[in-house]
């Protein structure tokens, strides 16, 4: 008996489990705290604000998600990752990597700003938002966007690296610096103060990030042709679908917005601050997992097992999640106070359409870190027939109806980005056979 726990308790397989235990129970608590922390400071931001002036911060929000990611033209990011994954360990190119993605980074984030501020007065005028809170609006989204821009780029070498501990500081000390300033909304309840605060830690957030990246990549002023080449090929083949998805991407705020009233606006982005408890799960898996499958060597066989395992954990969770909210529905409408009282099955479906597009998303990020993305053509065209067929079916002038489209929509992408992933694994199969 004892010659079988030794054997048990020495094995590679329980050193494995024990290692990776130690890891997630670290990063995972590390991250329950910073989203706590982020949480308690979106609800602050609920209850303090008005319904209107919330529903302003909501449509902000929104536009610098969607610069952001057209500012990345859809796969800087990813090229940065996926050409970072078999260098990690070579500081020298390393650095070249991270400068050449934050030269490309800044190009974009020009020609982003000139679309997208434009659209920002447009929405808040057609909400009825005075001129002087649009533009006060507008100029406090510019400082946040330009510096989470390159924070996203710094955080790649920090996790390639596996940084962790050192990583998840930075980010509890930025929501704590994020929650302490929150305070001052109980003086200046106004839409674009909110979004000024956000800014000012996004500021100590992205200077704490390069010195993180400093001693593993030697910054260059330098662009590497090669390296600015290949990450401009993913782009290119990402480029079309991220000018889709930036508008698709926020569908259901999109129709409401245009189809509903500015009460529906602030409703959807409350029961999005619950659904921010999703990003726990979302950050432990971009930490700890993407890296990790972007570094895997090109085995058909542990890639297949890895991603099917990765996309099955992300599935669990999510179910335990939704059923979770189902049970409890009446104490997270609680948390967001007596303005967004009785909306329990529109959060239902709100969290359960978010929980399906985590495990989306999730398998659209393991495949992506491999440098592997579907066709814009094919993409793009799948999920404009998914939006047309979603609009004839549901309400889309209802809160609810629109979260319904939303759990249809998310499903539907679901089945095109795991399909794909799973496809490619077995390329690499049929590839491996044929040199054989």
């Amino acid at each position: 008996m004892n010659e079988l726990y030794n054997y048990l308790t020495t094995g590679r397989k329980f050193a494995k489990v024990r290692e990776w235990g130690k890891i997630i129970s670290i990063t995972g608590s590390a991250q329950v705290v910073i989203q706590a922390i982020g949480f308690i400071s979106g609800i602050l931001v609920i209850r303090v604000l008005p319904v209107h002036e919330y529903a302003i911060y909501t449509l902000a929000n929104t536009i610098l998600g969607t610069m952001t990611l057209l500012a990345d033209g859809g796969g800087i990011s990813t090229g940065v990752m996926s050409q970072g994954g078999p260098v990690w360990n070579d500081n020298k190119k390393l650095g070249q990597i991270l400068s050449t993605g934050l030269v490309l980074r800044k190009k974009f984030a020009g020609v982003t700003l000139i679309l997208a501020i434009p659209a920002l007065v447009y929405l808040l005028r057609n909400h009825q938002v005075t001129w002087g809170m649009t533009i006060a609006v507008s100029i406090s989204v510019i400082p946040m966007f330009y510096l989470s821009l390159s924070s996203s780029i710094y955080d790649i070498i920090a996790k390639l690296r596996q940084e962790i501990i050192p990583l998840q500081k930075i980010q509890v000390l930025t929501n704590f610096g994020r929650l302490f300033l929150t305070f001052s909304l109980l003086l200046f309840p106004l839409a674009f103060i909110a979004i000024s605060i956000s800014g000012l830690s996004q500021a100590w957030n992205s200077r704490k990030l390069k010195n993180l990246a400093k001693p593993y990549a030697q910054l260059t002023d330098k662009v590497d042709l090669e390296v600015k080449k290949n990450i401009l090929a993913i782009v290119k083949r990402t480029l079309p679908g991220a000018l889709f998805y930036s508008l698709s991407g926020q569908i259901t705020l999109w129709l409401i917005s245009f189809f509903g009233s500015t009460e529906g606006v602030a409703q959807i982005g409350a029961l999005g601050r619950i659904g921010m408890v999703l990003s726990i799960f979302t950050s432990m898996f971009g930490t700890l997992i993407v890296p990790r499958f972007a570094r895997l060597s090109n085995d058909y066989q542990i890639l297949l097992k890895r991603y099917v395992q990765f996309i099955i954990i992300l599935f669990c969770v999510c179910l335990s999640l939704v059923t979770l909210v189902s049970l409890f529905s009446d104490y997270f409408l609680l948390v967001l106070g007596n303005k967004y009282f009785g909306l329990n099955n529109e959060l239902c479906l709100y969290i359960l359409g978010s929980s399906i597009g985590l495990v989306s998303g999730g398998a659209y990020q393991l495949i992506a870190s491999r440098g592997w993305i579907l066709n814009p053509i094919i993409s793009i065209s799948l999920n404009i027939l998914f939006i047309l067929l979603g609009v004839s079916i549901f309400d889309i002038s209802s809160l609810i109806g629109v979260i319904i489209f939303g759990v249809f929509l998310s499903c539907l992408q679901l089945i095109m980005n795991g399909s794909y992933g799973i496809l490619k694994i077995f390329n690499l199969k049929c590839r491996s056979n044929q040199f054989n």
